[in-house]
């Protein structure tokens, strides 16, 4: 079997990377059609690191601070967050870049490593989170990290290296990533841990075992150096209170759904028949470790929003890299030559994960094609950070959804049976039955503009009973020390917080009634009083 020669699939990466994150930075700004509640997701996590706070202890995230951080570096040294959000991508996809060649060289055919390398490059410097919806969104990229540190890590668990002297280097290859995974998103450390660790053993890779587990503990030494040994009970706090959520649990399908409905039955089933043709081509350990990993792949599929399965690329890379010689003519009880049966499989893999990669990789293309006119800052205040637009469809367009079976209507009869949970009341009212659909951002900019014009916001800062407590970037308004950027359960926040602020139309009505719920379960509204009223929100004062 032949082998890729390094410097050539180096070079192949590197115009990967030159194309891919040259179409997203040669644009001078980002601009994103959707999703721009994640985009303010980010950019308060962004801002608070820069300023040097630290997640999990300054603020509430489940998210891990390696995702974050490279945008942060690059905005405190004063670079515009659109901008150092594009320039972070680059830079993450040049820094894996020799690893993932050293790891794919030393494994895989020509063809095969490139494929693979091509993969975890279009992960890295895609401007979608996945799906088949074209667009450009910031959401979610710490998922497409995660995932790329995971192929790396499962490819160099499952396929041994041809010379197994390199050892050392594929430990702390491997170590590395599991460490990237912990520090961006947890769910995949938990999910490939294990399967990783037990593909070492079963490849008789040990040596490179111990070098993982060396350079995980030093991994974890650094980052209890740099962030404060405290910071690991607040993580996992934070982790169980998202795991606890009534809001935020799961943000998709459930998880007998992501494994067997008709949208991902398709894939469960190659995956499924990938183990079974492995097994009867006499690659047991091969075989055996893909089951391992399956209930990993469907578990984080089964954590991220939009549930797409993207592992599917990696599965087909697998089955094609642990097929048998082409000299070992093996057969089934069929009669199908396994070889053959195995390609076919891991051409229907690469098959039903086309659409997503297909659109991940166009998606820096797609952005380089935006039409500037149609876009205006997302931060409309912040000039340094007009780098960072959106739609202006999107920004300046407010539309709500509200229920039309209320009293005078005619409707009234046919409430009982809608199945709607009516709001709370709440310092002796009933709140709004109201969500609001599209125009968050103007909604925002128009509750910071309020505060401000009325002497409130100075100095002050509020918990937001909503999903998003974003209006703080918009204007004078303090960030809440111990907040949530993106609320996940509980009152983060609510002991430093000077204000309550209840949107009348929120953007999640079931979290500003849960939120609502606990305050009254505390019994702090009698230590409230209401301090101003608009048809956007009403502002309660703590004091």
């Amino acid at each position: 079997m032949s082998r890729p020669n390094p410097v050539i699939l180096t070079a192949v990466l590197a115009v990967i990377v030159l194309c891919l994150g040259g179409a997203a930075v040669l644009k001078g700004a980002l601009y994103i059609g959707k999703h721009e509640g994640d985009a303010m997701h980010m950019v308060q996590i962004v801002f608070r690191m820069a300023e040097g706070q630290v997640p999990h202890l300054d603020f509430m995230t489940p998210i891990g601070a390696l995702a974050f951080w490279p945008v942060a570096l690059l905005v405190k040294a004063g670079m515009g967050v659109g901008m150092a959000f594009l320039w972070s991508q680059v830079i993450v996809a040049a820094l894996f870049l020799p690893i993932v060649a050293w790891v794919a060289a030393s494994r895989l055919t020509p063809n095969l490593a490139l494929l693979f390398g091509a993969v975890v490059m279009v992960l890295l410097l895609a401007l979608i989170d996945g799906g088949a919806e074209t667009s450009v969104s910031v959401s979610m990229h710490y998922n497409r990290q995660a995932w790329a540190a995971a192929f790396v890590a499962i490819l160099a668990a499952v396929i041994p290296p041809v010379h197994p002297r390199v050892g050392q280097v594929d430990g702390i290859i491997i170590g590395l990533m599991m460490g990237v995974m912990a520090m961006i998103k947890v769910t995949y450390f938990a999910a490939f841990a294990l399967p990783v660790a037990l593909g070492l053993v079963m490849t008789e890779q040990r040596r490179a075992l111990v070098w993982a587990l060396a350079t995980g503990l030093v991994c974890v030494g650094v980052i209890t150096l740099v962030m404060g040994p405290m910071v690991w009970p607040a993580y996992l706090g934070d982790l169980r209170t998202v795991a606890g959520s009534e809001v935020r649990a799961a943000p998709g399908d459930p998880l007998t759904a992501v494994m067997g409905a008709p949208a991902y039955l398709g894939g469960s089933l190659v995956a499924l028949a990938g183990v079974i043709l492995l097994r009867q081509a006499r690659v047991e350990t091969g075989g055996l470790i893909l089951l391992l990993l399956l209930p990993g792949f469907f578990y984080v599929t089964y954590q991220n929003y939009g549930n797409d399965p993207q592992w599917l690329a990696l599965l087909a890379i697998l089955l094609l890299a642990l097929r048998p010689e082409p000299e070992k003519v093996l057969r089934n009880g069929f009669g199908w030559p396994l070889r053959e049966a195995l390609g076919v499989a891991a051409a229907m893999a690469l098959a039903l994960s086309v659409a997503s990669y297909a659109n991940l990789a166009y998606s820096p293309l797609r952005h380089l094609r935006a039409d500037v006119a149609e876009y205006v800052p997302l931060l409309p205040r912040a000039k340094r950070h007009a780098d960072l637009q959106v739609l202006s469809l999107r920004f300046n367009r407010v539309e709500a959804r509200v229920p039309l079976d209320g009293p005078g209507t005619g409707l009234e009869r046919y409430r009982p049976q809608a199945e709607r949970e009516a709001p709370p009341r709440f310092m002796g009212e009933d709140l709004e039955e109201c969500s609001l659909e599209m125009g968050l951002l103007a909604v925002m900019d128009a509750m910071a503009r309020d505060l401000d014009a009325a002497g409130l916001a100075e100095g002050r800062s509020a918990l937001v009973a909503d999903m998003f407590s974003s209006f703080w970037l918009f204007g004078a308004v303090e960030p809440l020390q111990g907040g949530a950027p993106w609320y996940y359960g509980g009152l983060p926040g609510w002991e430093d917080a000077d204000y309550l602020l209840v949107p009348r139309c929120p953007r999640i009505p079931q979290v500003r009634d849960s939120m609502i719920e606990k305050i009254k379960t505390r019994g702090i509204p009698e230590t409230l009083t209401e301090i101003r009223r608009t048809p956007l929100y009403i502002l309660y004062d703590k004091d």
